[in-house]
């Protein structure tokens, strides 16, 4: 077994041209096709997750749960996407991008369908942990994909244009809870969402017959196959390679965290202490959503423009000083309701640096698992931040136990985000 020094071999592309759709202009149609394929995939993949903090207030009502229990299964899902996202990441070093990525769509879409005929909160509990499986490994392999199939000086752009699709996700979400609320009665509307969160199946027909591997990944699997040197799951974990795993899953903890805390919550903040109707939030949480599509898009910019450690920096600043605001002033509801766009910005837009970031800190023969597994560990202990913040709820206000939860998690994302190198346009090797 070797194991790879990230400090070796680093070779960087000029960027000349800066400007957000460069890379789509230079694109060819392989390039086009898996672009697309991951920006739906991702799109798809933010709408399932999103459903379940936008029914979470009628599971409370109509089960009786308390706020604790209601945010667990939202941590559970998390927790599952941590395993799954290392499995499926490492699976994607063995088997290929493109196949793990089918099989994992096709897993948590499966699942959003048992969510939708479970009969009680337990039932939902497990099939939500399963989901997160899929869920996880989803990110693991199409961020990998991307991020090979891109050129080192578009990688930043494109694959932070994929994650706006995020927003989009979010914002389909939002709509359908809007129509079906409208005109299903409660009991019947939750579980229709779920039902709409199985959609992302019929993406992997156009993956199977459009996507296809990334050669670099091809190579490097084939170098493998000869030599007999397979990367271990634990490889990430020895060497040089250690320091970076531990900084990158810091960094991917709290940036995560301090999203999940906000986005979890963010819809029942609204109905539940500003005492909006769910329909009536819905023009509140569109702002949100907006901003963070914007967001995501300036982000994308940024990442090529003045690299991904200044992004990730001023951003967090930036989400940390919204978040604040938007929680612990006495605000009327139209303020909230303009805050909504800065607070979707700056609490969005730094994802889109992640995804190129860390395809970058990882060599070939390990990319899939270094990246699946900082990204989801950063999701399972940012899982635990929707729990942590309904249980605080019991003894203070929800937007008290949003705040702290939120600013503990940006200064972590800051310190461990400084600590990591710049990684701009460097040129990724079969390696």
């Amino acid at each position: 077994m070797s194991t790879a020094d990230p400090t070796q071999r680093i070779e960087r592309a000029e960027i000349e041209d800066t400007s957000l759709l460069a890379f789509y202009r230079d694109m060819n149609a392989p390039e086009r096709r898996t672009f697309w394929a991951c920006a739906a995939g991702w799109a798809l993949d933010g709408m399932d997750f999103m459903i379940y903090p936008l029914v979470i207030g009628t599971i409370i009502a109509l089960w009786k749960v308390d706020a604790a229990s209601a945010g667990l299964a939202g941590t559970v899902t998390l927790l599952a996407s941590a395993i799954g996202g290392w499995l499926g990441g490492y699976l994607s070093d063995h088997i290929g991008r493109v196949r793990t990525l089918q099989i994992t769509i096709i897993w948590f879409s499966f699942f959003s369908l048992v969510c939708a005929v479970v009969q009680n909160f337990d039932q939902l509990l497990i099939a939500r942990a399963v989901l997160g499986l899929g869920f996880g490994g989803e990110w693991a392999a199409g961020a990998v994909l991307m991020g090979e199939a891109i050129r080192p000086q578009y990688r930043g752009r494109a694959v932070g244009s994929v994650q706006s699709g995020w927003a989009v996700g979010w914002g389909l979400a939002v709509l359908s809870q809007a129509i079906l609320f409208s005109a299903l009665p409660p009991e019947t509307a939750w579980r229709w969402m779920f039902v709409i969160g199985a959609l992302p199946a019929l993406l992997v027909f156009y993956i199977r017959r459009s996507v296809t591997e990334p050669e670099i990944a091809a190579e490097a699997r084939a170098k493998q196959a000869a030599s007999g040197d397979r990367p271990a799951l634990w490889e990430i974990f020895s060497g040089p390679i250690l320091k970076t795993t531990i900084l990158a899953s810091l960094m991917a903890t709290g940036c995560q965290g301090g999203y999940y805390a906000v986005t979890f919550w963010v819809p029942q903040f609204l109905t539940k202490e500003r005492h909006l109707s769910i329909v009536g939030s819905t023009g509140y949480l569109s702002t949100l959503i907006i901003g963070s599509f914007i967001g995501y898009l300036v982000g994308a910019w940024l990442a090529d423009r003045i690299g991904r450690r200044n992004l990730f920096l001023i951003f967090s600043i930036g989400a940390m000083a919204v978040v604040l605001l938007y929680t612990q002033l006495p605000l009327t509801n139209e303020i909230l309701w303009v805050l909504g766009f800065p607070l979707g910005f700056f609490a969005s837009g730094y994802f889109s640096g992640i995804g190129a970031f860390l395809t970058e800190l990882y060599p070939t023969r390990l990319r899939g698992s270094g990246q699946g597994f900082c990204y989801n560990f950063g999701r399972g202990i940012g899982a635990l931040f929707p729990f942590l913040v309904g249980a605080l709820s019991a003894t203070t206000s929800l937007a008290n136990a949003i705040a702290m939860f939120a600013v503990v998690a940006y200064v972590l994302f800051f310190i461990a985000a400084f600590a990591l190198p710049e990684t701009r346009g460097r040129v990724l090797h079969a390696d």
